[in-house]
């Protein structure tokens, strides 16, 4: 869908709509500073600072975004499944929730605001700070991003479309942060073909219509997030620039043949430290 449209302003900030709408409920939550309205989801997301100087992030479903070709009462269904997802997956590393509610017309959902960059293409001084980020800081991120996906496993979840955008460095506390995990599902999934998410990211079964989606689907989902974090996404060996060691580790992740990944997110973590430290894979 273009990304012409409506242009409109709230607290002096600018949002682009395929068409008008009142938006003034938003002051309920605070003050406008930041907006991110080209997502393809659906969802209109704001920064706002309230009364106190507490800033916030509001995902909210129901507003006609530009990107965004479905209809607003399904973007509204599918954020309110998502709350469900983030209470039951509350984790130091996820970002916080703090309500969820109806609101203008549609669906708010509230979290914490949380100063950090994005790992994610879109946005590109985001994208060209954390490229430059040390090798260290990365290999630090990707062993967070594995153990919040063996607490997902624990859980009794499976992630679906996590992706480089899910991934957030706060430079200030020198922390990983995870956000955007509205689409995972309790496990096994049976998915279909066209579901949410990057191709870089998306396992051979998730490309298939009634394939299962599972733990090893998202070892395969962790071993493209290595690729991404260390190689940015070329999977070449030439491209890496850590040891042959891990990088066996993150192909055999990656393999279109399930059999040949390791079985469990534990394994995946496993083969690394040991890849990490010099010591054979077995």
């Amino acid at each position: 869908m273009s990304c012409s449209g409506h242009v409109q302003h709230l607290d002096g900030v600018p949002i682009r709509l395929s068409a008008p709408f009142d938006l003034d409920f938003v002051h309920q939550y605070g003050v406008v500073f930041k907006v991110f309205d080209d997502q393809d989801s659906g969802n209109l997301c704001l920064g706002v600072t309230n009364v106190s100087g507490h800033r916030y992030f509001v995902k909210f479903a129901g507003a006609p975004t530009v990107q965004y070709a479905g209809t607003a009462a399904d973007a509204v269904a599918r954020l309110k499944r998502a709350v469900p997802v983030y209470e039951a997956l509350r984790h130091d590393l996820l970002i916080r929730l703090v309500k969820a509610e109806d609101a203008g017309g549609g669906y708010a959902v509230v979290f914490d605001w949380v100063d950090a960059i994005c790992a994610i293409r879109m946005y590109e001084d985001d994208y060209r700070r954390f490229r430059q980020l040390p090798i260290d800081t990365h290999d630090r991120i990707f062993k967070d991003v594995m153990g919040f996906h063996e607490h997902v496993v624990q859980k009794g979840y499976v992630a679906i479309d996590f992706y480089d955008g899910s991934i957030m460095w706060d430079e200030a506390h020198q922390r990983t942060v995870i956000c955007d995990i509205d689409f995972y599902q309790k496990s096994p999934y049976v998915g279909r073909m066209g579901l949410w998410g990057s191709t870089r990211f998306v396992s051979p079964e998730e490309q298939t219509d009634g394939a299962v989606v599972d733990e090893v689907t998202n070892v395969y989902t962790m071993g493209a997030t290595a690729f991404c974090l260390f190689a940015d996404s070329n999977r070449s060996r030439a491209a890496w620039p850590l040891s042959d060691r891990q990088y066996d580790v993150v192909a055999r992740a990656t393999s279109d043949d399930r059999s040949q990944r390791q079985q469990s997110i534990a394994e995946l973590m496993s083969e690394w430290h040991a890849a990490s430290h010099g010591e054979a894979v077995t």
